[in-house]
């Protein structure tokens, strides 16, 4: 996959519960995890604005290009 999701990272970093972060961008848990795990075809940017709101981050803090030959 050459875009990487790291909303684990940033959340680890800023210390917040993934429910806690659900609740506020207003998506069910589930979708959350889905979402940190990187499983899922794409993300609304209202979603991602709420994200970054809650967390204080830039996009590009979340999202990281990675050619597919360069498997993490």
């Amino acid at each position: 996959m050459a875009i990487v999701v790291q909303l684990d990272v940033m959340l680890a970093r800023r210390k917040v519960k993934s429910k806690d972060l659900a609740e506020f961008v207003g998506i069910t848990e589930a979708n959350m995890s889905l979402l940190k795990q990187g499983k899922v075809k794409g993300v609304r940017f209202e979603t991602l604005e709420k994200i970054c709101e809650y967390l204080q981050c830039q996009p590009g803090e979340l999202l990281v290009y990675q050619p597919d030959g360069d498997a993490p």
